[in-house]
């Protein structure tokens, strides 16, 4: 579960911006770029931060926005346009072959295994699902809002457009090395 770590911006500015989307947004750029600079510090690579810059970015671009408009009408879609921040950082790193989860995962992962074509498709299986997660609640969120259903409906996504996935996650990545692990012992055994 370490590669939640990495969504702690995201659950600060859903808990803070919910009612000041202003201090939820800076609350999250600080806690971004805390992470940031914590893993930097510990060794991490600068292309393994990936959805940290991405956060960063975010929350740079909206603290500004949030302070100098801060009645506009974005911020009724702060969580939409949050998770769709989200959705396009993860397409764009699949894209260009390289998924946002292989940077976590290499935090975990021996170094050996990190060019295995298996660790390697597992991370695009993975990015994936959080991609279309990320899509799905950001759709979802703003159909919440714009219908007005509430802020339980806006919650209730939100929590399904992480929950799904974190538990998708755990779960593939442990049947997929399961999979590969009886693949490895059956050709051995021929």
């Amino acid at each position: 579960m370490n590669y939640l770590r990495g969504f702690i911006p995201w659950i600060v500015f859903a808990a803070v911006g919910s009612e000041h989307w202003e201090w939820g947004a800076v609350a999250a750029l600080a806690a971004g770029a805390w992470l940031f600079s914590v893993d930097r510090k510990r060794g991490a690579a600068g292309d393994s931060l990936i959805l940290e810059q991405s956060t960063i970015a975010f929350f740079a671009v909206l603290s500004v926005v949030a302070f100098a408009a801060p009645d506009s009408g974005l911020r009724e879609y702060g969580g939409a346009l949050a998770t769709g921040w989200l959705a396009l950082t993860a397409w764009a790193t699949l894209a260009v072959r390289r998924p946002f989860t292989t940077g976590i995962a290499k935090r975990q992962a021996p170094r050996e295994v990190w060019n295995n074509p298996v660790f390697l498709r597992i991370n695009v299986v993975l990015t994936a699902a959080w991609a279309a997660a990320f899509t799905v609640t950001a759709v979802g969120l703003a159909v919440v809002h714009a219908e007005s259903l509430g802020s339980t409906a806006a919650i209730a996504v939100q929590v399904a457009g992480f929950a799904a996935p974190a538990l998708f996650t755990a779960k593939y990545s442990e049947r997929a090395q399961r999979a590969a692990q009886a693949a490895k012992v059956t050709a051995i055994t021929q």
